[in-house]
């Protein structure tokens, strides 16, 4: 029985498409046993796949326009445009409940990608794990360098995941996924530009040359990554979800009607190629049923 996994893409507020897309997955019931996301990809498959309907909206929309959550108040108080104690200790405890009890009962697998500054690579937490601390691997997944200060998880300086893995597709496929549904959050034929101030990542984290090595190889990591997803398509390895419509959204966006609309056009998405996953869902054992596949509520 081949393994089916679910992989998302970063992206800053442009994730209001990926809470879209698995806001209609929740209202179908599709779950996978294997979720793998870096960044707010992450972020957003932990009220996934708590069950919390809506509660990404909630949080990464009707929050945003609160100067706590972002804003250069916060850059001034704290440096760091994102409230992240804010965003991940006041929202999911007090505000907006994170369902901590549901998320750690859940059947299903999530690993979060974060960067270690120290060695410039991707370090994985798998929620299933003994020790996994959610709201931190999290909050040091989504710590983006400039604007979020660094974050400790297991003694190891952590940024951003999607520093080095930005779209986690290989490491789903080192997991035993044979198959895997991506969500991207950029148009198709996107391709990322090289970093315009290499100084200055060089004078900001000259203390972890390595970390630096990553961080100026981004975009060829990046844009190698999209070429092998579009080969893996190809071949029926994956099935890809990606905006349908030009974005208008960027990564730090804080006009709740464009992140709404952004996120009914995942939603959208999702519905229009619904009968298309199913069918490459049902084939991947190389059957023609169109049964739902064992481990999977669809």
């Amino acid at each position: 029985m081949e393994k089916i996994g679910l992989v998302l893409e970063g992206g800053g507020m442009r994730t209001a498409y990926t809470a879209g897309v698995l806001e209609y997955f929740a209202e179908r019931e599709l779950y996978l046993p294997y979720t793998i996301g870096v960044s707010a990809g992450a972020c957003i498959a932990a009220s996934y796949l708590s069950r919390q309907r809506g509660r990404n909206k909630v949080v990464n929309i009707d929050w945003v326009s609160d100067p706590r959550y972002l804003s250069w108040k916060n850059w001034v108080k704290n440096r760091q445009l994102f409230g992240m104690d804010f965003i991940f200790d006041e929202i999911p405890n007090s505000l907006v409940p994170f369902d901590f009890d549901t998320f750690a009962a859940s059947s299903e697998e999530l690993v979060v990608g974060m960067t270690d500054c120290a060695t410039g690579e991707t370090v994985y937490r798998y929620k299933n794990a003994p020790g996994f601390d959610a709201l931190r691997a999290l909050r040091a997944s989504s710590s983006l360098p400039f604007i979020a200060p660094i974050v400790e998880y297991d003694g190891r300086p952590m940024l951003d995941g999607g520093i080095s893995d930005p779209i986690p597709l290989r490491q789903a496929e080192r997991d035993g996924c044979v198959r895997n549904i991506l969500v991207l959050t950029r148009n198709e034929g996107y391709r990322k530009s090289p970093n315009r101030f290499p100084w200055l990542v060089r004078a900001s984290y000259g203390k972890y040359p390595d970390f630096v090595k990553t961080m100026l190889r981004r975009h060829e990591v990046y844009n190698e990554t999209l070429s092998y997803i579009d080969r893996q398509e190809q071949e029926g390895a994956a099935f890809v979800i990606r905006p349908s419509v030009p974005l208008e959204v960027g990564r730090m966006e804080r006009n709740p009607a464009k992140l709404q609309a952004l996120y009914d056009r995942g939603w959208e998405d999702a519905k229009a190629l619904l009968p298309s996953l199913r069918e490459w869902m049902a084939r991947t054992d190389g059957e023609n049923s169109s049964a739902p596949k064992e481990g999977i509520r669809f």
